[in-house]
């Protein structure tokens, strides 16, 4: 038996305002609202709606065998909730059917994967919460931010209660291996690992309106006999995509709707089912582990992590950004902690890329900037104000083993804080059962009590004349005889 997992994305930044070096310390508002609204609301209404309505459509139409897997940014979330709140009611239908499972992910779709094991933590927490608020799931598998992966991270994807990860079935990763397996992390064997079938993946994302393309058109039935034609064994066909590649990336005109629903009924004539993440990890067995020693990611050719971390510009304002992150956990000022997890989406650093060729179109279609040296600056700009008022809170002058320091003790604190209330719940609750069974005691004394007490004498005179004397016993004489 084959099946197809599709595990799309839903990502939107929330994109900077053109900030000068003059603002910083006098404008502590960063993002372009304007161009947030604009974005948000043409992509939902070419792709987001039109896509999750065929997607509903199916799993309708196919008695519910249509099966997928779906991963929305936190920061996605608050944008549809506020420009396009009609395709969460979309998504909450998706969620009622039971057929769509939501993934875990950092909540601003961040890279603190790989910089900050304690913010990304926090962060996927978060998205838990947010996802569990709107749609009633709590995620059991993850995605991290453009599929990010590394031995290193397997032990907390692990400890942060997932049974398993979506990421990169990367060439240089795999080698001879086929991408259409389960495999088991190498650092932590517990957790399994779905790999995107990159090729199949982009004869959709990439090729599917390419007339130059050798297998220009790409028709539903043509491309389930590609799946259908993999080895038996291969078992399970993982596709990562954005929603976006329905109706934006390739426009409604190439037929990419169409070429969507007809996936099902050519899939059902070969025995092809559709799995979501978490079915695929139970039903298949890990064939073999996987050791990937440096970070993977889904983008660019490279599939490493120079798409936000290849050039000094990125990595000088990555270093600046988390550099703060102890004060920022430490403060409870509630706008300052939301400003720093909008600024760590990946997007940012995206912007900065000076790649040239074909990855350096793509990062360049993607960025709002003339050039990576204009995103820089304005970044820059920024993040400096917003430096400015995290020392407001905590002075820089406080070195970091002072703050780690602090946090410990902070967290030793709260720890022993928690442990005291436990024990003081328990006595509490043994408290209120003594009191109550004192008092069952005492209740139960003194209505024996009363009823002694409450006995009316007079009734009692009278009951005792009442009561039926024995009679005396009479004696017998003889009858003197007569003479």
């Amino acid at each position: 038996m084959k099946a197809i997992n599709f595990c799309f994305q839903i990502h939107q930044p929330f994109r900077l305002k053109r900030y000068r070096f003059f603002d910083i310390g006098n404008d502590h508002y960063y993002y372009d609202d304007f161009a947030n609204d604009d974005i948000l609301t043409r992509i939902a209404a070419r792709s987001y709606m039109p896509a999750a309505e065929t997607l509903l459509r199916m799993i309708k139409e196919t008695n519910g065998k249509f099966r997928f897997s779906i991963a929305i940014s936190g920061d996605a979330l608050e944008q549809c909730e506020q420009y396009a709140p009609e395709f969460i009611d979309i998504l909450k239908k998706l969620a009622d059917t039971g057929n769509v499972e939501f993934l875990g992910m950092p909540y601003p779709n961040s890279l603190a994967s790989v910089a900050d094991p304690e913010e990304f933590a926090y962060q996927v927490k978060i998205h838990s919460d947010k996802i569990h608020e709107l749609f009633g799931q709590r995620p059991k598998v993850l995605r991290n931010t453009e599929l990010i992966y590394c031995d290193e991270m397997a032990p907390q994807f692990l400890e942060l209660g997932f049974k398993g990860a979506v990421t990169e079935g990367a060439k240089h990763i795999l080698g001879w291996k086929s991408p259409n397996y389960i495999y088991s992390a190498a650092s932590a064997p517990k957790l399994k690992l779905l790999l995107d079938n990159i090729k199949l993946t982009e004869d959709i994302t990439r090729r599917f309106s390419d007339s130059n393309w050798e297998s220009y058109p790409l028709t539903a039935d043509k491309y389930i006999d590609w799946i259908a034609a993999t080895p038996q064994e291969e078992q399970i066909i993982t596709l990562c995509m954005n929603l976006d590649t329905f109706g934006e990336l390739q426009p409604r005109e190439t037929g990419i709707f169409q070429f969507l629903e007809a996936l099902p009924r050519f899939a059902a004539e070969r025995g092809i089912e559709f799995w979501t993440a978490s079915e695929a990890l139970s039903k298949l067995k890990a064939v073999d582990s996987l050791s990937v020693m440096h970070p993977i990611s889904a983008v660019d050719e490279s599939h490493d992590m120079s798409a936000w971390l290849g050039n000094r510009l990125q990595n000088e304002a990555f270093a600046k950004l988390y550099s703060v992150a102890e004060r920022v956990r430490l403060c409870d000022d509630r706008r300052l902690k939301m400003d720093y997890l909008y600024l760590q989406g990946s997007d940012h650093f995206y912007y900065m890329s000076t790649k040239n060729m074909a990855d350096g179109a793509a990062h360049a279609n993607f960025s709002p900037y003339e050039t990576p040296y204009a995103a820089f600056t304005n970044y820059m700009n920024v993040l400096a104000d917003f430096i400015v008022r995290v020392e407001e809170q905590y002075p820089m002058s406080i070195e970091n083993e002072e703050l780690n320091s602090l946090l410990t003790t902070i967290r030793n604190q709260a720890t022993e804080i928690e442990s005291l209330n436990k024990e003081v719940t328990s006595l509490r609750l043994n408290i209120e059962q003594f009191n109550v069974e004192h008092t069952l005691r005492n209740d139960s004394k003194k209505s024996a009590k009363v009823k002694s007490e409450t006995v009316n004498p007079e009734l009692v005179e009278d009951v005792k004349a009442t009561e039926v004397k024995p009679k005396a016993k009479r004696t017998y004489k003889p009858r003197a005889k007569k003479a």
